[in-house]
């Protein structure tokens, strides 16, 4: 059983430590899942994530960030594909949830229901973290639009209902040219061009846009607002993915301090070696030091903070730098059987590798926190 006493801290309510106790008993019956058919496996995940309630939070006026952290943390100790399956019911809709017209808010109750997919549909081949650069151009065209370009990397891309799109619509330079765009996936001129497999399985996709028409009712908030809605989502979900990084984690740690005590080395069991004990020790540290950053990030956001863009950048890139440093020292304390295919310490080795990129890569979190700091250093000196 993992430790559960940091739901003591006083970044929680009642209601938290009741959540975790129920998504807990579901997760103890209903998971981990057969991977084998990985869009079949995401699919059916939503619909039982829905029936249970666990979908209601991703989406609405009030997004709790704590809830949303704690559901990811636990379900990706249970099962990442299950973490995935979850997150990106958030992250898809997470414009909607926050600028969309009430028209276009039915879709949120649907992907709550766990009855639609989302995904969110912002990368591209040429701009990952820079996402001023996009070149999918959305020109307008009577009372609509054709979008025309491509994005990559698209979580639930290929089995999504609908597709939140940012593409450019000039109404200035840069990041002040952007909007955002609910597309659903049956709208002709969507393509999907490539499916793409990474070494930890989930359903991603390469789109293609050839013409694709949509009404203007299909923009998000205003004409030139993408880019703050863009950040405007990533302030809210970024710290879930360090969440997720923390349950990989804290499953890797409490594998561990199993293997330490019923492995035998030398006449006597790991966890008598002080080499071991070291191993444990700065993993036990990182786990406890990246929940706090996690969920002082979410806690601050909860709290009515506008903007938590160096909390969320400091929760991603500690949680899932550090994430990586246990795992890896699961895996070393683990010997053969933790690289061993179908090993839980070695699927964990797959999945959190792909945190340190998605929603910002560890190097652009470091951008953001430095920049954030000069910042406001800046507006200090001039108080």
């Amino acid at each position: 059983m993992s430790d559960t006493s940091f739901l003591d801290w006083p970044f929680f309510e009642a209601r938290h430590r009741d959540l975790a106790k129920r998504l807990e008993a579901w997760c103890q019956r209903e998971l981990p899942r057969d991977h084998a058919d990985v869009d079949a496996t995401c699919i059916q995940l939503v619909r039982d994530l829905g029936r249970a309630g666990f979908l209601e939070g991703t989406a609405g006026d009030a997004i709790d960030v704590r809830s949303l952290c704690l559901i990811r943390e636990t379900l990706a100790r249970h099962d990442g594909l299950a973490d995935f399956a979850f997150a990106m019911q958030g992250l898809g809709t997470g414009a909607i949830s926050l600028f969309g017209s009430a028209e276009q808010k039915q879709w949120v109750d649907r992907t709550r229901r766990g009855e639609a997919l989302s995904a969110f549909a912002l990368s591209e081949p040429r701009s990952g973290s820079d996402v001023a650069q996009l070149d999918t151009t959305a020109e307008r065209d009577g009372d609509g639009y054709r979008i025309n370009g491509e994005k990559t990397w698209i979580s639930n891309g290929g089995i999504a209902d609908v597709y939140t799109l940012f593409a450019r619509t000039g109404e200035g330079p840069g990041a002040k040219g952007l909007s955002c765009f609910l597309v659903p996936a049956d709208t002709p001129g969507l393509e999907i061009r490539e499916r793409l497999e990474t070494i930890s399985p989930h359903p991603l996709a390469r789109l293609g846009f050839a013409d694709m028409r949509l009404p203007a009712s299909a923009m998000i908030g205003q004409p030139g607002q993408g880019f703050r809605i863009a950040m405007a989502v990533l302030d809210v979900f970024r710290s879930t993915v360090g969440a997720a990084a923390l349950g990989f984690a804290r499953r890797a740690l409490d594998e561990s301090l199993d293997r330490a005590r019923n492995r035998e080395l030398f006449g006597a069991s790991l966890a008598d070696l002080q080499m071991v004990q070291g191993h444990l020790a700065e993993m036990a540290l990182d786990v406890d030091a990246a929940a706090l950053l996690v969920y002082r990030a979410a806690w601050t956001k909860d709290m009515g903070a506008e903007r938590v863009t160096r909390e969320a950048a400091m929760a991603k890139l500690y949680a899932t730098d550090r994430a990586q440093q246990v795992i890896d020292k699961a895996v070393q304390l683990h010997g053969g059987d933790g690289v061993r295919k179908g090993h839980i310490v070695e699927s964990l080795y797959r999945e959190i590798r792909a945190l340190r990129i998605y929603e910002g890569a560890s190097d652009v979190q470091k951008v953001v926190i430095a920049r954030s700091c000069l910042a406001q250093q800046n507006n200090t000196r001039h108080e």
